[in-house]
C-alpha cells in the first residue's frame, strides 16, 4: 500500500493510501469533533459533525472521505463552524446535560466536543425548547444501564452490535421526535436477544449506555479469560486490589479485541465473599438446616498445622491407595506440580481431571490416528511439527466449516463471532445437530441426526466421497497405509441405511459431503455433543477420517475439537492422566518410565493408572482410601451422584483444594484455600493449542495461596525432593526440559474403519423421549455461580419440548412436571419450543441436576461416559415438589 501526502491545517503530512481524513488527523494528533465514527466500525457519516473544507472550497464528510495525494484539508473555519455548531446546540437541547451525577463524566464525546467548540450549554437552555418528560431508564440489565435521554442517536451502539457482536439485538425505531435505538419490540434490554457482551457500551460515545459503578483503574495487567477454551486476552485494571475494569487485550490474535459477557463482566467470582481464604480442618459434624444430612464442622487453622496434619495422614496411603483429580481451571504449572506430586510423592498413577467427561475421546483418538495433539509456543513446541497447530486465527481462510454437535455461539461466543465472520468471506457451514442452534440459520444445510446417531452420519459422507471418488487418493495412498481395508468397511454405511438410522434425508447427506469435498481448506469444530458417549471416540475417528480422505488433515485448521474450561487441554498437556505422563507419554513404557525416572531423579510405579470414574470406583470398593481434589466437584459433576457420594463419604481421608466450597468439600477432612487466576502467575493453553500467560495482578485473598505452592509446601513436609520451586517460572523451564526429550514425530495417518453401535440409552414406549442437556451462555459452573450478575442473566431452568410431544403427554405449557427417566427422576417447568425436535426434550439446566437421571456406561477407549443423554419419560405432577436439596453449608469456627 502506497503513502499519500498532504496537508492538514497547514500540517504537511503523510500517511497510507486509503486512508480517511478523519483517521488521518486523529492519528497525527488533529481534533476533528466527531459523533457516530467508532475505528473499529464501518463509518457511518451520518452525524454530519466531522465536516472538513477542501483545497476547491467544497465541504466532505472526513470520516468517509479517504485521502488523495496533495490534497489540501481544513478542519476550522466559520463556514465549517456554521455547519456544526447548529447539529451539536440541537443535540445539547434535547440531552439530559446532568454532567457532574453522568457515570460518563470525563469520558464523554458531547463534553469534549463542546469544550473544544466553546459551547456553553446554559445559554443552549435558555434560548432552545427542552423536552418536558424523561424517558424511564433501563436498569434491567446487571452490568450497564441504557438511558435513552441521554441518546444522540449516533447509530454506534446499532453498528457495533452488527458488525461485531453480529447479534442484531438493537436498532433504530421511530421517526422525528419518537426516534430512538430499541430493542424488538422496544422490550426492556435485559428481555431481548441482547448478549450483554458490552461491546456497544464500551464504544458509546456519551452517556445513555454506561457501566454500573465504574471506577478508574490505576493499572492494568495482562491475563486470559478464565471461562471457556478459546483463551480471549484481557487486561484486568485494578485498584486498591480489587479488579474494577476489564478491557479486551486488541493485540490478542484469539479475540481481536472482542469478549463476551464472562470474559468481560464474569470477573466478580474474584471478589465473592464465599472465597475460601484460611485452611481447614473438620472438628466434626453437627445438624444443618436440611435434617436429611450432617453439615460438617470445620474450624480455621495455620497453613503449618493443616500441612502438617495432611502429610501425617498422606504417608499412611501411598501407591494404590491414592488418587489425585486435578483440575482443568488451574494453570499449566499447577497441574505439572499435582501429577508430579501424585507420581513422585505418593508413588500413583491415579491421576484424572473432569477433562474425562467430555474432552478425552479427543485425545485417545488422535493418538491412535496420528494426529498430533501439542502446543503451539516457539518455547514449548519445539519439534511438534504445524500439523499440531490449530489456529483460531485462521478460521477466515476456511473455505468450509463443519460444526458437529456443539452450541458455539453459547459454549465459545467469541469464536463464534469468528466463524460468522468466515461465512462473510464466503466460507460454506455446515451443522450436525439434532437441536437448533444459532448457526444453524447461518448454514449451508443443517443436518439433523437423532441423537447418538452421528458416527452413521460422518461415515455416510465418507462413503460418498469415496463411492463418488472426491476424496485426495494420491494423498491417502502416500500417507493411509489402509485405505482399502477402510473402504471396504464403508460397505455398512449406504445412504439408504445411514438414512434408516440417523433420519436425515439421503440427498441432505450427499450435498453436505459434496460441499465438505469442495471446500479447500475445510474446518471441523466439535464439542461434548460428538464425545459424550459410549462411542466417543469412535465419533471423532469418523470425523478424523473425513479431514484425512480429503487432505483437509494437513491444514492447521482441519480439526479442532472445543475444550469448555480454560486449560482443559493443558491439563492433558501437562499429563494429569493416568496412562500418560507429560507430553503424551505412555505410562506403560518402561524405557519412557526409565526417562522421567532419570529426569525426576525417583523411582516411579510403572503401572498406568485409574480414570476419573475408575477412581470413584475404586474408593466406593475401599481399595483407593485417599483422595486429594483439587478445583473439582465429583460429587456433583460425575453421573450418577448418588454413587459418587457414597464414594467419597466411603474414603478414609479426603483434601479439597478450591477456591469455593462445593458439594465434594462435604466429605473433605481438610480444606486448603487457593489463589484465584487473578492472584498468581502462570500459563494456560486454550482449545487451538496456543500457550498464553497470566499474569497475577492482585494480591491473594486472605491466606490463599497459589496451588502449585500448596503442594510444592506439602512436598516439603512429606520429604519428597523436585519441589524446590521459586515461582511458576521456575516450573516452566522444568517443563519445557521435559518436553524438549519427545518431540513428536508425525509420518502418516490411520484412517479407521467403523461400525455403528446404537447408544447405550434407547428410547422405548416406557420413556420414549431423549433427552439433552444444553449449556446456556451465563452458565460456567462455579465461577459464574458466584458472580452476582451471571447469575442474575440465567434463564430459568425449564425442559423445552416440541408442541406435538407435549400434546400426546397432555402438557401445557408452564406446567410443572416430572422426568423420570431408568434411573431417577427431576421435576421441572415445560417449556414448548417448535424450534424443538418431535421426540426431543432439551434441559437448560446444569449437570449436577441431570446427572440424576443418568447411569452412564463408558466409552471402552477413552474411559468417557455417556452423559450427553438418556431416554426419559413426562409425568404430570399437581404442584411442584418441596422436598429439598441439601443446602450445602458447613459450620467454620474461629476458635
Amino acid at each position: 500500500m502506497g503513502r499519500v501526502a498532504l496537508t492538514i491545517d497547514g500540517q504537511k503530512i503523510q500517511t497510507w493510501q486509503g486512508a480517511t481524513i478523519l483517521e488521518t488527523a486523529l492519528d497525527n494528533k488533529i481534533y476533528i469533533p466527531h459523533l457516530c465514527y467508532h475505528p473499529d466500525l464501518k463509518p457511518a457519516g451520518s452525524c454530519r459533525v466531522c465536516m472538513v473544507k477542501l483545497g476547491n472550497g467544497q465541504l466532505a464528510v472526513s470520516c468517509r472521505t479517504p485521502v488523495q495525494e496533495g490534497m489540501v484539508v481544513e478542519t476550522k473555519s466559520p463556514e465549517i463552524d456554521g455547519v456544526r455548531r447548529p447539529i451539536i446546540e440541537m443535540i445539547i437541547a434535547n440531552h439530559h446535560m446532568d454532567c457532574r451525577n453522568c457515570l460518563k463524566k470525563g469520558q464523554c464525546e458531547l463534553q469534549r466536543i463542546m469544550a473544544s467548540m466553546k459551547i456553553d450549554k446554559q445559554k443552549i437552555r435558555q434560548n432552545m425548547r427542552l423536552p418536558v418528560t424523561g424517558v424511564p431508564v433501563d436498569e434491567t440489565n446487571p452490568f450497564f444501564i441504557r438511558d435513552h435521554n441521554k441518546c444522540i442517536l449516533c447509530g454506534i451502539c446499532v453498528r457495533t452490535c452488527q458488525e461485531i457482536a453480529k447479534v442484531h439485538a438493537i436498532d433504530f425505531a421511530g421517526r422525528g421526535n419518537t426516534a430512538k435505538i430499541a430493542a424488538f419490540g422496544d422490550k426492556a434490554i435485559a428481555g431481548s436477544k441482547c448478549v450483554s457482551c458490552g461491546e456497544c457500551v464500551i464504544r458509546c460515545p456519551v452517556g445513555a449506555l454506561a457501566l454500573r459503578n465504574p471506577k478508574k483503574p490505576l493499572q492494568h495487567v495482562k491475563s486470559v479469560c478464565p471461562y471457556c477454551g478459546v483463551g480471549c486476552g484481557i487486561h484486568l485494571g485494578t485498584r486498591e486490589n480489587e479488579i474494577v475494569q476489564v478491557e479486551a487485550d486488541t493485540a490478542s490474535p484469539v479475540n481481536s479485541g472482542r469478549l463476551c459477557v464472562k470474559g468481560r463482566f464474569g470477573t466478580g467470582f474474584v471478589h465473592s465473599p464465599d472465597r475460601l481464604q484460611e485452611p481447614l480442618i473438620q472438628q466434626g459434624r453437627g445438624k444443618g438446616k436440611d435434617i436429611t444430612h450432617e453439615s460438617p464442622r470445620f474450624r480455621e487453622t495455620s497453613w503449618d498445622e493443616a500441612l502438617e496434619f495432611v502429610a501425617k495422614k498422606l504417608k499412611k496411603y501411598k501407591g494404590e491407595e491414592f488418587a489425585l483429580i486435578a483440575s482443568t481451571q488451574c494453570t499449566n504449572e499447577d497441574n505439572y506440580i499435582a501429577q508430579k506430586f501424585a507420581r513422585v510423592v505418593m508413588g500413583s498413577n491415579h491421576i484424572d481431571t473432569s477433562a474425562r467427561l467430555s474432552y478425552s475421546p479427543n485425545i485417545a483418538a488422535f493418538r491412535r490416528t496420528g494426529k498430533c495433539v501439542g502446543f503451539d509456543s516457539p518455547e514449548l513446541s519445539a519439534g511438534f511439527p504445524d500439523l499440531a497447530k490449530q489456529r483460531t486465527d485462521q478460521i477466515e481462510q476456511a473455505a468450509g466449516i463443519l460444526i458437529a454437535g456443539a452450541d458455539i455461539t453459547r459454549s465459545h461466543p467469541v469464536l463464534g463471532l469468528r466463524i460468522k465472520e468466515a461465512i462473510e468471506n464466503s466460507a460454506k457451514l455446515l451443522v450436525i445437530s439434532p437441536n437448533e442452534t444459532e448457526l444453524c440459520s447461518y448454514a449451508e444445510k443443517w443436518l439433523k441426526p437423532y441423537p447418538g446417531t452421528e458416527l452413521a452420519l460422518i461415515m455416510g459422507m465418507c462413503y460418498l466421497l469415496v463411492e463418488e471418488e472426491l476424496f485426495d487418493d494420491a494423498f491417502t495412498r502416500m500417507y493411509c497405509s489402509n485405505f482399502d481395508e477402510f473402504r471396504e468397511a464403508l460397505g455398512d454405511f449406504s445412504l439408504g441405511r445411514v438414512e434408516r438410522i440417523t433420519g436425515v434425508p439421503r440427498d441432505l447427506i450427499e450435498e453436505a459431503a459434496r460441499i465438505y469435498a469442495a471446500s479447500k481448506p475445510a474446518a471441523i469444530f466439535w464439542g461434548s455433543g460428538i464425545t459424550q458417549y459410549a462411542h466417543g471416540t469412535d465419533n471423532v475417528h469418523a470425523l478424523t477420517n473425513l479431514a484425512i480422505l480429503t487432505a483437509n488433515i494437513t491444514h492447521p485448521l482441519a480439526l479442532c475439537p472445543l475444550s469448555e474450561q480454560s486449560n482443559t487441554l493443558g491439563a492433558c498437556d501437562m499429563g494429569c492422566l493416568p496412562d500418560y505422563y507429560p507430553c503424551y507419554q505412555p505410562v506403560g513404557s518402561s524405557e519412557i518410565r526409565e526417562k522421567f525416572e532419570s529426569l525426576w531423579e525417583c523411582r516411579l510405579n510403572p503401572d498406568p493408572g485409574l480414570a476419573l470414574t475408575e477412581i470413584i470406583d475404586a474408593t466406593l470398593a475401599g481399595k483407593i482410601k485417599a483422595l486429594y481434589i483439587i478445583g473439582s466437584d465429583p460429587a456433583s459433576m460425575i453421573a450418577p451422584p448418588g454413587k459418587v457420594q457414597a464414594a467419597l463419604k466411603k474414603a478414609e481421608f479426603i483434601v479439597f483444594q478450591d477456591l469455593f466450597m462445593n458439594e465434594t468439600a462435604r466429605y473433605a477432612q481438610v480444606i486448603l484455600p487457593a489463589a484465584s487466576f487473578a492472584e498468581k502467575e502462570g500459563t494456560l493453553i486454550n482449545t487451538e493449542g496456543k500457550v498464553q500467560r497470566i499474569e497475577r495482578a492482585l494480591e491473594p485473598l486472605g491466606n490463599s495461596r497459589p496451588d502449585w505452592a500448596i503442594l510444592c509446601s506439602l512436598a516439603e513436609k512429606l520429604e519428597s525432593k523436585g519441589f524446590a520451586f521459586e515461582n511458576a517460572d521456575d516450573i516452566l523451564s522444568d517443563v519445557v526440559s521435559v518436553i524438549q526429550q519427545f518431540p513428536e514425530k508425525i509420518g502418516s495417518f490411520k484412517l479407521f474403519p467403523l461400525q455403528y453401535t446404537a447408544p447405550a440409552e434407547t428410547t422405548d414406549m416406557d420413556y420414549p423421549l431423549v433427552l439433552t442437556a444444553e449449556g446456556d451462555l451465563y452458565g460456567g459452573g462455579v465461577l459464574s455461580e458466584k458472580t452476582e450478575g451471571l447469575r442474575v442473566l440465567r434463564p430459568e431452568n425449564h425442559i423445552y419440548i416440541n408442541p406435538k410431544d407435549a400434546d400426546d403427554f397432555e402438557i401445557a405449557d408452564g406446567e410443572t412436571v416430572r422426568i423420570v427417566s431408568r434411573h431417577g427422576s427431576l421435576d421441572t417447568d415445560v417449556r414448548l419450543a417448535r424450534t424443538t425436535p418431535v421426540g426431543l426434550a432439551v434441559m437448560n439446566q446444569e449437570g449436577a441436576k441431570i446427572n440424576q437421571l443418568l447411569n452412564p456406561a463408558l466409552d471402552a477407549i477413552s474411559r468417557t461416559p455417556e452423559m450427553k443423554m438418556c431416554a426419559v419419560r413426562l409425568e404430570k405432577i399437581k404442584k411442584r415438589s418441596r422436598a429439598r436439596k441439601s443446602s450445602g453449608e458447613v459450620f467454620v469456627s474461629k476458635e
